[in-house]
């Protein structure tokens, strides 16, 4: 997979992006992943990237004409033009492990990162094809959205994690949040470990773990139960508790 991310401030994910996954994957040729300077594709001595809002307004808005050239440009190194295009926004669709799978199948994504008050809406309207939204907060600009969405999809991509039970595994795959985990010593400060862990009975495991996932989802994360198929058994869990 090759990854384009056009922004203000490459410089940002020189370092997150040099280390752990990210850097792990791109060493094995399975991601490369390239920044681009929006100012690169402006065309005054000044480099200007930003205007005043037509109808006034407080803030300056990112214009349309460096962005799509940028977008054109990388299209025309990698030579495919229906790449999925997406733009960070706060007002884009929630962004899930879904989404992140979703994303995680494509050959080549484009990621847009906003900044100031906004994009020109032209860029949402004729170049985005997708606008995504880490949460329901804001930030200075997208590039620290760029890097969530960026980890998340390379851990999903085949071959990334040293097994691929870890990302089935993980908060959020299954639309669950994780099982507890325990490692040595089985004895910490009077606090043990749950005995079915030490049985070594992989079913009543597999058992447990699932019935602790949904307990933690229902004590936590609420809301998610509604996206996630349960037994009438595994209801009855729920309401007992």
């Amino acid at each position: 997979m090759r990854i384009d991310i056009l922004c203000l401030f490459p410089e940002m994910f020189v370092s997150p992006f040099s280390h752990s996954i990210v850097k792990r994957a791109e060493g094995k040729g399975l991601v490369e992943v390239v920044t681009h300077n929006i100012r690169d594709f402006t065309h005054d001595r000044h480099a200007t990237v930003d205007d005043y809002p037509y109808g006034g307004g407080a803030g300056m808005v990112l214009k349309p004409e460096p962005v799509f050239e940028g977008v054109e440009h990388v299209r025309g190194l990698t030579g495919v033009a229906d790449s999925p295009v997406v733009l960070l926004s706060p007002r884009g669709r929630l962004f899930t492990e879904a989404v992140a799978a979703e994303l995680a199948t494509s050959d080549h994504l484009v990621l847009i990162c906003g900044h100031y008050e906004g994009v020109d809406e032209r860029v949402s309207e004729h170049l985005a094809t997708d606008e995504l939204s880490i949460g329901d907060y804001v930030l200075t600009g997208g590039e620290l959205a760029a890097m969530v969405v960026v980890d998340a999809v390379v851990r999903l991509l085949p071959g990334v994690l040293g097994s691929e039970e870890s990302a089935a595994d993980e908060s959020h795959a299954g639309g669950l949040l994780e099982y507890p985990h325990y490692t040595r010593p089985e004895q910490f400060r009077g606090w043990g470990v749950p005995p079915v862990l030490l049985s070594g009975h992989h079913g009543e495991i597999s058992a447990w773990r699932r019935r602790q996932s949904i307990m933690a989802t229902a004590a936590r994360r609420p809301d998610l139960l509604s996206r996630v198929t349960l037994s009438d058994k595994e209801r009855t869990w729920i309401s007992e508790r």
